[in-house]
């Protein structure tokens, strides 16, 4: 009998059941759209990471119920992510309320010891990413930035173009 509690069994559902959870995701993000598990913000973020928890607890159903309620959030998710994406766009203050702002690391050579502090990135870090983007004179860098999404953007160069950081907090 398919789906007792023999090992192989066993096995076969949680394979199935994580195919089946896959493919609805799969077809969730065709419908919600490209940005569906983008990292843009950090509500994309907890909405990436909370699918990952719903595709292990549907994988783990013991029962058709508790498969069909993590499928059934997995589709809450989208549906709130879709409707903050709309809120955000239209709303000055819905965007102020639900994302961070990115914040100045350094600028222009020198390190913003307040920014550091404020959002708690070690020197050694910063000095990382700024040998992952290839900065070779710390003269040259024009911006270092703490996204919101928690990435961080070395801008390193001749001149900065201002519209690149109108919304980067100083601190």
């Amino acid at each position: 009998m398919i789906f007792d509690n023999t090992w192989l069994d066993i096995a076969a559902r949680g394979i199935l059941l994580a195919a089946a959870a896959i493919i609805w995701i799969v077809i969730l993000i065709r419908m919600n759209g490209l940005r569906s598990l983008s990292k843009m913000t950090n509500f994309d973020f907890v909405m990436t990471v909370a699918l990952g928890s719903l595709v292990a607890g549907a994988a783990q159903s013991s029962d058709w119920k508790g498969f069909a309620q993590a499928l059934a959030a997995m589709a809450g998710l989208f549906f709130i992510q879709f409707t903050a994406a709309i809120i955000r766009k239209s709303s000055d203050t819905a965007e102020n309320v639900m994302q961070n702002q990115p914040v100045f690391l350094m600028r222009n050579g020198e390190f913003c010891e307040n920014g550091l502090k404020a959002t708690r990135v070690a020197r050694s870090d910063l000095i990382a990413k700024l040998r992952e983007a290839n900065v070779l004179e710390l003269s040259s860098v024009r911006a270092a930035v703490l996204e919101t999404t928690g990435d961080v953007s070395i801008l390193h160069g001749d001149r900065l173009e201002e519209t690149l950081i109108e919304n980067v907090k100083r601190v």
